[in-house]
């Protein structure tokens, strides 16, 4: 099924293991030393985009969205396989997950390289310096934050006292660190943003990192910790810069099929051109498949159930079913008259267009990891955890009104349309709006709630009906990589 992309995974690993110690380096800075790096805003520069080059590498970002999305009720898999996203998706992870550790260490690779400009490079009047300083604290932030959402539980399981990962703030290769508590790689992950927000100046575009994006991922690892003042002051100040505007209903469907720095909601996206794109090993390649894509990943039931509840829903835009045709090109209906769904081992197939057609090519896209219609609803959770359900239910009409609903399909305290608790109603809304953008998982578990996968798919074993994943479940984290625990013995493994 997915050949080529096992291939590639194990290459880059054996690459990884035999080059790690001149990965950290700075081999990606086509061999810069860490003076020039200091000395040369040639260097700095190179040594910056080498760290946005980490975060773009597939083993990071198409690994991580593996294992975030796949893990959710949003999809459904149409078939078994030996590779190892798999065990993401049916929640039975490895010890030795070949994806787990490329991500691991992909991730740390881009920690010692922000570490190495950090360390070197002082803050000082020049604009320019500072503005490439804060962006590396911006991206070890980032790092962090990823990393310790993957491998450590929930902040909100136990106010951030469990195990999260290892903290690097200093390049040495040689240091190998205990894992620190979630809460203090949180803290660390807010010291980095609001130091990037002290030194980032530049309105550079949405596909590097600027006081803007710094702001409005801190809006997001504060709602993660449960501190909905910040998290609400952060998505506010985001929203109420001007700088980003919520794209219009009649271009909304096309959202992700343009280029991150021609869209005006996207805040921060992680930016892939045309001779980035992995063709089959893309992210889109398992969501979409056509004349290069698998298509074996598709819109799940529940999920579906929710965006149809109404039709005119701008976001049903983004699950396409696909039909059975004719000879002559014509969708063939049944004896009722209604279309005929095609199927994949029964499965009927419902692709999702968030990751494909960026300019036109199929499985080309730049995944988005921030936009402004998330520090609204943002802003709405915040709101109601904080006492104003009204000011909530008002963020959350925002984006209702965006995705071409009106009239009673628009919220307000005498029409709930059934729900019971404004918190569902926001919650169902991040859902609805934000659908394979890896967010759904954190967003059930981080408010100690069960994941219900209660639909057809290959997550369910032979007999199941049901798949119940409590935000207590051991595998809601993923293991250590077991050989990095052998390389560091001062790590310890997840239960």
């Amino acid at each position: 099924m997915i050949t080529r992309y096992k291939t590639i995974v194990a290459i880059a690993l054996i690459v990884s293991a035999t080059a790690c110690k001149k990965d950290l380096a700075l081999e990606p800075y086509s061999g810069l030393s860490n003076d020039k790096v200091v000395t040369t805003l040639e260097g700095l520069q190179s040594a910056t985009i080498g760290t946005y080059s980490f975060i773009k590498d597939p083993n990071y970002v198409r690994n991580y969205h593996i294992f975030t999305e796949y893990a959710s009720d949003n999809v459904s898999l149409s078939g078994t396989t030996t590779d190892p996203l798999f065990y993401a998706y049916n929640y039975q992870h490895q010890k030795n997950q070949v994806n787990v550790l490329a991500f691991w260490r992909k991730a740390y690779q881009a920690i010692a390289g922000t570490n190495v400009v950090i360390e070197k490079v002082a803050e000082s009047d020049d604009a320019v310096k500072n503005q490439l300083l804060g962006e590396n604290y911006f991206l070890r932030a980032f790092a962090h934050f990823d990393l310790v959402k993957v491998f450590g539980r929930p902040y909100t399981d136990d106010n951030g006292e469990s195990l999260g990962v290892m903290i690097k703030t200093k390049p040495d290769v040689k240091e190998l660190p205990a894992r620190s508590k979630v809460k203090d790689v949180y803290a660390l992950v807010i010291s980095d943003l609001l130091k990037a927000t002290q030194l980032m100046s530049s309105a550079k575009d949405n596909n590097f990192a600027s006081k803007e994006v710094a702001m409005a991922l801190l809006s997001r690892v504060y709602l993660y910790m449960g501190d909905y003042k910040n998290a609400f002051d952060y998505a506010d100040q985001v929203i109420k810069t001007g700088r980003y505007s919520l794209l219009p209903a009649t271009s909304y469907p096309k959202y992700f099929t343009s280029a991150p720095e021609n869209n005006l909601e996207t805040i921060f996206a992680v930016k892939h051109t045309l001779k980035d794109d992995q063709l089959d090993g893309a992210i889109g390649s398992m969501y979409w498949g056509g004349s290069i894509g698998y298509g074996e990943m598709y819109a799940s039931q529940p999920y579906r159930a929710l965006v149809n509840k109404f039709p005119e829903d701008l976001r049903n835009t983004f699950v396409v079913p696909q039909y059975e045709k004719n000879a002559d090109g014509t969708v063939k209906k049944d004896v009722h008259g209604n279309p005929v769904l095609q199927t994949r081992n029964g499965y009927p197939k419902y692709f999702i267009n968030k990751y494909s057609f960026q300019d036109g090519y199929e499985t080309l896209s730049s995944p988005v990891v921030l936009r402004l219609a998330e520090m609204y609803l943002t802003r709405a959770e915040a709101a109601f955890q904080l006492g104003r359900p009204n000011d909530a239910l008002n963020d959350v009409n925002i984006i209702r009104s965006r995705a071409g609903l009106t009239g009673n399909a628009l919220f307000s305290s005498g029409n709930m349309m059934g729900y019971t608790s404004v918190l569902d109603v926001v919650l169902d809304e991040r859902r609805l709006e934000f659908a394979f953008e890896t967010q759904r998982k954190f967003d059930v578990f981080r408010n100690k709630r069960t994941l219900n996968r209660d639909y057809p798919g290959t997550h369910l074993a032979s007999g199941q009906t049901t798949q119940e994943i409590p935000y207590t479940d051991p595998r809601v984290v993923f293991f250590i990589p077991e050989d990095d625990i052998t390389l560091n013995p001062n790590l310890v493994q997840n239960p």
